[in-house]
């Protein structure tokens, strides 16, 4: 490390100990980021084995997350140790992988590394993703068949109408108009569902068409509102037979 400065050297070797004292301090008080405790006596569980891990999963999550700063900073102290032992080696600022001296300025900024810039192990992560998401692309509106007006299957569009029909996180107080209910949010809510005229959802007869009635439903009020068909479907009121007799 001949081309450090004495004063450098001196400055990289506070820096070092100074982040070592600070990586110590972290682990003691953090107790290792609660990892020294087990899961029951972190979250105040009796047991940890009777429960579902959907029942603890926040907690779990935390555990998980303790563990990977734990991990980190232990690796962290370990990089810190090595980079003091190569001092005292006297072989401190010297890249591991060519053998060229390291930039002062690198070493101010990370002054454990053992590498150069140009030969620091890349940390990349991988765009490579499994062969059966080929079939998932795009994720939605793949089978979105709405305007192919000669395709008429269940595609994926009326799957998410079907199982949003029991509730969503929308509300009516999200919406700008406050005439809507949580009937109307859902997408194409006014689309008839499983008949083409309004007629076909409340006229029905029994197994044998021998007895005919109405259903009372949304399609049969919609339908008179708009003083639609046969005015002979409007329900008879108890005035009605009164005035009949």
């Amino acid at each position: 490390m001949g081309h450090l400065s004495l004063e450098q050297k001196n400055t990289l070797h506070q820096a070092l100990l100074q982040n070592k004292e600070e990586l110590d301090k972290l682990l003691a008080d953090s107790l290792h980021f609660g990892m020294a405790e087990s899961l029951a006596e972190r979250t105040g569980e009796l047991s940890a084995y009777d429960n579902h891990p959907a029942d603890i999963a926040s907690e779990l999550f935390e555990r998980e997350k303790d563990l990977a700063l734990s991990y980190h900073a232990r690796n962290e102290r370990g990089n810190v140790d090595a980079a003091l032992k190569r001092i005292n080696d006297d072989n401190y600022g010297v890249c591991a992988y060519c053998g060229e001296p390291i930039p002062y300025e690198r070493l101010q900024a990370v002054p454990e590394t053992e590498y150069c810039i140009k030969h620091t192990p890349i940390q990349t992560v991988s765009e490579n993703r499994p062969i059966e998401e080929s079939f998932l692309m795009p994720p939605f509106g793949r089978n979105d068949f709405d305007k192919r007006y000669n395709e008429t299957e269940f595609d994926s569009e009326d799957a998410w109408q079907a199982v949003s029909q029991w509730g969503t996180s929308d509300s009516p107080a999200m919406t700008e108009d406050p005439g809507l209910d949580y009937d109307s949010l859902t997408i194409e809510s006014d689309e008839n569902v499983g008949y083409v005229e309004d007629l076909e959802s409340f006229l029905a007869t029994d197994l044998y068409g021998t007895d005919t009635f109405i259903v009372r439903n949304h399609a049969y009020y919609s339908y008179l509102d708009r003083q639609d068909g046969d005015p002979l479907l409007v329900p008879v009121t108890d005035s009605d037979e009164n005035d009949n007799e």
